[in-house]
């Protein structure tokens, strides 16, 4: 018996090191084959003209076209995914730093017609 639990032991401790515990997303974010999507299985965007760190440069009419991915009340920060406030004083999720969007042309889950948009700025966001 005490040779089986050693042989347990050994096993928990390998499957943790091997594979260790997927990042928390928050709920309102899901993963598809490395896309990140809303809870409605929208797609995710980035754009490359956020230069600054958890902040955004797409406001005015960008921010109409390209709505920023907005937290619920509910939601907090955890580990790479940080609530930020925009300049208008909106909050908006960002992921690694890079502030998150939707685009408004999708308009079915899945869709990912963002991307290269504006000269190649935008991108789908990846896990």
């Amino acid at each position: 018996m005490h040779r089986m639990t050693i042989i347990a032991s050994a096993f928990v401790l390998f499957a943790t090191a091997a594979f260790p515990a997927a990042e928390t997303m928050p709920a309102s974010v899901h993963e598809n084959a490395g896309t990140l999507t809303d809870a409605k299985g929208m797609t995710l965007y980035i754009f490359a003209n956020d230069k600054e760190p958890d902040k955004s440069a797409c406001t005015g009419n960008c921010a109409n076209v390209w709505p920023p991915f907005r937290p619920t009340a509910d939601d907090h920060d955890t580990g790479d995914w940080k609530i930020i406030t925009r300049d208008d004083g909106s909050k908006q999720w960002a992921y690694k730093g890079k502030p998150l969007y939707l685009f408004a042309m999708d308009k079915a889950a899945g869709q990912a017609g963002g991307e290269g948009r504006g000269n190649g700025a935008w991108h789908v966001a990846k896990a």
